[in-house]
């Protein structure tokens, strides 16, 4: 796996660091994130698509977790109800994310930059949110 994304430092990635080196990775998240190295379905469902952005849902059962994909559009995310994720990154960390209802995040990525990661419901309610990538970012979008 590659870790040189000379951005990463900068990303807000929310949420407590609970392991650093891909340590406590299965065997089958490592294989997921080489085999989705560049997966551009970042939700569950794509809800609309047009000439300029993407709109997305993802959904998550407690224990469900979503695979690994790639973002490399300008995009934002928000909650739409509480609750608590586990996600892994593709330089090895992995964090306990909370959310609150409403909660939203922006993210920008220059030309060449990208985050890889997975998301996992470690809650005990379904994780829903809504995902939105701008079609006229600095990257050309990823083919789904």
């Amino acid at each position: 796996m590659s870790t040189d994304a000379k951005f990463l430092s900068d990303l807000p990635l929310a949420g407590t660091l609970v392991g650093t080196d891909f340590e406590g990775w299965s065997d089958e998240v490592k294989a997921d994130f080489e085999a989705r190295a560049f997966d551009g379905w970042v939700g569950s469902k794509l809800l609309s698509e047009n000439d300029r952005v993407r709109v997305w849902e993802i959904r998550l059962a407690p224990g469900e977790r979503w695979h690994a994909h790639r973002h490399v559009l300008d995009y934002f995310w928000t909650a739409i109800n509480a609750g608590s994720s586990r996600q892994h990154t593709f330089d090895g960390t992995t964090r306990d994310v909370s959310y609150g209802a409403g909660e939203t995040r922006h993210f920008h990525f220059g030309p060449g930059e990208y985050l890889l990661h997975d998301i996992e419901n470690i809650g005990d309610t379904e994780l829903i949110f809504t995902t939105v990538e701008h079609l006229n970012s600095d990257n050309p979008p990823l083919p789904l």
